[in-house]
């Protein structure tokens, strides 16, 4: 507690100097599951018979040995924040497997999110928040306007191909999980004869829908340069334009954001 003067014991400073490099020191918790992903650890754990060694483990990534304990130390973060779990058979040995989180991130299967945690990962969106006080004391509506300019997060991902191919495959790695939600959510879209997806991108999560409605009438809208080509189906079709100046007809509205680019991109005014 805070003594009358307003200053604190040496043990509580102390504690609080833990505490704020603690926080501090967290941006090392993406960037771990970032070098996990880059290193294919989770599908290396997946196709491996049983739980395994940091030994098993580091002759799987052929990491030089100058470099093996600082796997170890990564890998134990990372099991410290239940990303992998650390489970010892009867040899006594320490080994690691995949805990529901990491198993969203093993190639090949429908619910793969490693291109997403690549986009959430990348420079451009990270170095954004650094622009966190220009923008609060600026007039630019969200931070990556500070953090760009006068390019909007848009026009930078279109301009860049690489980039773009990242994001949609984000996109459309987002939306595989929209099949598990179903079974559980059918009633949400009972009822309704039309939906329009609002940056429904190259029609993923529609195609999902689709399947599961075969009587609903959807329309993806995005913009042209990323339907173009694409094509539909009975109850499905891909409309062209820009949903800030018109949307589709229909029943109701669809618009799937991740939160971090949504934070990013909408003032804040409009987050409740």
């Amino acid at each position: 507690m805070a003594s009358k003067n307003g200053l604190y014991k040496a043990s509580e400073l102390f504690q609080a100097q833990a505490h704020l490099y603690k926080i501090m020191y967290s941006f090392l918790n993406p960037m771990s599951v970032k070098w996990a992903i880059d290193l294919q650890i989770p599908d290396i754990i997946h196709n491996h018979p049983q739980p395994i060694t940091l030994s098993e483990l580091v002759s799987a990534l052929k990491v030089p040995k100058s470099k093996q304990t600082c796997v170890q130390r990564l890998m134990r973060l990372l099991a410290h924040i239940d990303f992998f779990a650390i489970v010892k058979f009867q040899d006594n040995q320490e080994r690691y497997a995949l805990t529901p989180t990491s198993q969203l991130l093993v190639s090949g299967t429908d619910h793969c999110l490693s291109s997403m945690v690549r986009l959430l990962s990348t420079p451009i969106l990270v170095d954004s928040y650094n622009h966190l006080a220009k923008w609060t004391s600026g007039e630019d509506l969200t931070v990556v306007e500070t953090a760009l300019g006068p390019e909007s997060y848009w026009d930078f991902i279109h301009q860049n191909s690489a980039y773009l191919n990242t994001f949609n495959e984000a996109m459309e790695s987002d939306s595989h999980v929209v099949r598990l939600a179903l079974r559980d959510c059918r009633s949400v879209f009972e009822g309704i004869g039309s939906l329009v997806d609002v940056g429904g991108g190259t029609g993923n999560t529609a195609k999902i829908i689709c399947e599961a409605f075969p009587e609903l009438k959807y329309i993806v809208l995005d913009l042209p340069q990323v339907v173009s080509g694409l094509a539909g189906s009975n109850n499905l079709s891909f409309v062209g334009g820009n949903m800030f100046k018109s949307i589709p007809q229909a029943d109701a509205v669809m618009l799937k954001v991740y939160h971090s680019t949504r934070i990013m991109m909408t003032p804040f005014s409009c987050l409740n």
